[in-house]
């Protein structure tokens, strides 16, 4: 039955397609490459239509100053430091996280930041936790901060997303629609997506979800309406969770904050509140970030990860990948995650 609904789909797709002039459409969650690529969905495309990856991993979007950051820390404060586990594999220099850890420093993987609070009640040391990821996660993030539990610091590393949104359009990187993130969407809605003057369909994960979600872009795309459509509904809502956002933006304000591959993104960055100081790592060990310099990694000047997150080149155009480059051995952040494109491609055998 799933197979018949997806060739259909494909069939419609390709009519609607017909007689339109090249089209790209760029979807913004690794989960979408995962679906995509693992039912080789990009084969059932036609031939003037492109499936674009976009900047959708968390951890793969995290520039290197920001790694270099937490590494400064842990290498001259005597602390706790907790992350989620793909971020603990992100190498720079030859060294990541874990590299740290095997040396004795005490790095901490958590499944979520309340893991962290229940370290730092039970913990000597300050626990600092490494915040990464979106809307989805920075809720949770302002909630722990908000338990003002001592000893418990965060080094904020979160971005809102949908600012990237509007980078995108501003480049000079051709697209035509956007598949928007089904989980970031979760909180913020549809409305968040109003004002962006492009095709856009918020989808779920199954094969039928993002076949459709094209299927409406190509016809959005055919009949010229900027529209936001929501294929989502069992899980997204026009508000978004309201109380989600109220907390989130309780705790954080917006600055201009620094992307991999898309350079610096105006309203993008989460910055901890003045009100709330007191948690943000960055003030309190701001005596140990004050020597702190910003380098360059010269292994890492092949990777081409900053392009494939702006759609630029697919992982079989980087010389690195899958040679230098795997699963195993990576080079670059879209290689560590699991929601990375050039670790699904190599662990799935995209084309």
């Amino acid at each position: 039955m799933r197979s018949k609904i997806i060739f259909e789909l494909a069939k419609k797709i390709e009519k609607e397609a017909n007689g339109i002039r090249d089209i790209k459409i760029m979807h913004l969650c690794g989960t979408h490459e995962d679906t995509i690529t693992r039912y080789n969905l990009r084969s059932l495309m036609p031939k003037n239509l492109k499936l674009l990856s976009g900047p959708g991993c968390p951890v793969c979007i995290i520039p290197d100053a920001d790694l270099q950051a937490v590494f400064h820390l842990i290498e001259n404060a005597n602390v706790v430091l907790t992350t989620f586990g793909d971020m603990a594999r992100v190498p720079f220099e030859g060294k990541s996280l874990f590299y740290f850890k095997s040396k004795g420093c005490e790095v901490k993987i958590v499944y979520s930041i309340f893991d962290a609070l229940e370290i730092a009640k039970r913990s000597d040391k300050p626990v600092v936790h490494f915040g990464i990821g979106f809307e989805t996660t920075m809720p949770s993030t302002a909630l722990a901060i908000l338990d003002g539990i001592e000893n418990f610091y965060v080094f904020s590393s979160h971005r809102f997303f949908v600012p990237a949104i509007n980078h995108l359009l501003s480049s000079n990187i051709k697209i035509d629609g956007f598949i928007n993130p089904g989980h970031v969407s979760t909180i913020v809605g549809v409305k968040a997506y109003e004002k962006i003057e492009i095709p856009q369909v918020i989808a779920g994960f199954e094969p039928e979800d993002v076949m459709l979600a094209v299927y409406q872009l190509v016809k959005s795309i055919k009949n010229g309406e900027n529209k936001v459509f929501n294929e989502y509904k069992r899980a997204v809502t026009y508000e978004g969770n309201v109380k989600a956002q109220m907390v989130m933006n309780e705790v954080f304000e917006r600055e201009n904050w620094d992307w991999r591959g898309l350079g610096v993104v105006k309203d993008s960055g989460g910055k901890i509140r003045k009100k709330y100081e007191e948690y943000d790592a960055l003030k309190v060990f701001e005596d140990i970030f004050s020597n702190f310099e910003i380098k360059e990694d010269p292994k890492k000047r092949a990777c081409r990860c900053g392009d494939v997150l702006k759609g630029l080149i697919e992982p079989l155009e980087c010389p690195l990948f899958n040679k230098v480059c795997n699963p195993k051995n990576p080079v670059g952040p879209c290689m560590v995650s699991v929601e990375g494109t050039c670790n699904i491609w190599a662990r799935l055998g995209g084309c």
